[in-house]
């Protein structure tokens, strides 16, 4: 069942939308679900901040997991409501060494 959809448009925010859409683009190219790691790899986040974003995504009825099962995320909206994916965040380079 998928969420109420406004036209084309899904009632989220735009990190919410762009999560949405790397998971379908993940789904459709490697014909599995992405793990967190792989979000994480790719909105450049930690795990704690995509593990919320999971269960917020979850909680708004986007997706479908099961908890402790790997690769589990289902989406539950149609591809045609999705946005564009947009390229990853640059990372921000420094010339400061970490210690």
């Amino acid at each position: 069942m998928s969420p109420p959809v406004d036209g084309h448009h899904l009632p989220c925010t735009t990190a919410q939308g762009q999560y949405l859409a790397f998971i379908y683009a993940y789904a459709t190219i490697n014909r599995r679900a992405p793990a967190e790691a792989d979000l994480r790899r790719f909105f450049g986040v930690t795990p704690p901040s995509v593990h919320r974003m999971v269960l917020a995504l979850e909680a708004r009825g986007f997706i479908r997991r099961t908890p402790g099962q790997a690769r589990s995320i289902e989406l539950l909206v149609a591809p045609e409501a999705l946005p564009l994916l947009q390229p990853p965040p640059e990372s921000v380079r420094t010339s400061v060494q970490r210690y």
